[in-house]
């Protein structure tokens, strides 16, 4: 009989090679988020056991990697923003979104940095895909303020700070869940119409896009 390691599966990867491309994978994760995005691959690489050739083989990218490293928690993001929008209950579609995002920062502590990372307005086609989900989010937002749902001042600039909070509390605090379930709560009921008492300071000129988390994984300073 053949050597089972070099049969290769549907995907085109004989079995050792699908092995050292979870480990990477893996080790991934790991390593953003303790040191951020902008890790040395070959920190990626010794944490996975394998050479820096046979990494960069699979992934000849940092870009590459951090897509296919977060590739499950972005389909669950654009499933998440596909069901909110599809939801007859526009507030129900809004708060399933935000809890789905909060929940994706807290399990995996180097996806915030990632969800922005991944599709860098240099990159065409990622500007494009960028460019439509803050337009699904806008047109989501005014829905729930036409239901009456959520706040008339509500502005598209306080969902990426509320995000923005939410991954402090996570970085500061990762393993605390019941944290971060009572900030989401708070922030939600903040968020509803009847929480509206009296006006609000001008929103902040934060957008999704420019969350500063791209470095590090936490809160920076936001670009000028």
């Amino acid at each position: 009989m053949g050597d089972s390691s070099r049969i290769a599966g549907q995907d085109g990867l004989r079995a050792d090679a699908r092995r050292n491309q979870r480990r990477i994978l893996t080790a991934a994760r790991l390593v953003f988020a303790d040191h951020g995005i902008d890790a040395p691959m070959a920190t990626v690489a010794r944490r996975a056991g394998v050479g820096v050739a046979t990494l960069y083989r699979r992934f000849p990218t940092r870009d590459a990697l951090v897509r296919a490293a977060f590739a499950h928690q972005m389909d669950i993001c654009a499933g998440a923003l596909t069901d909110a929008l599809a939801d007859p209950d526009p507030w129900r579609g809004f708060q399933q979104l935000f809890e789905t995002v909060c929940e994706l920062q807290r399990e995996e502590r180097g996806f915030p940095a990632a969800f922005v990372a991944a599709f860098p307005d240099s990159v065409r086609e990622g500007a494009r895909v960028r460019e439509q989900d803050e337009r699904d989010i806008l047109t989501l937002v005014r829905r729930a303020q036409a239901a009456g749902a959520l706040r008339a001042d509500f502005h598209p600039s306080d969902l990426a700070v509320a995000l923005l909070s939410h991954c402090g509390l996570v970085t500061a605090l990762p393993g605390d869940r019941a944290a971060s379930r009572r900030l989401v709560a708070y922030l939600l009921q903040s968020f509803r119409a009847e929480a509206a008492h009296g006006a609000l300071p001008a929103p902040s000129a934060l957008s999704l896009r420019s969350l500063p988390l791209a470095a590090h994984g936490s809160p920076g300073h936001v670009p000028s």
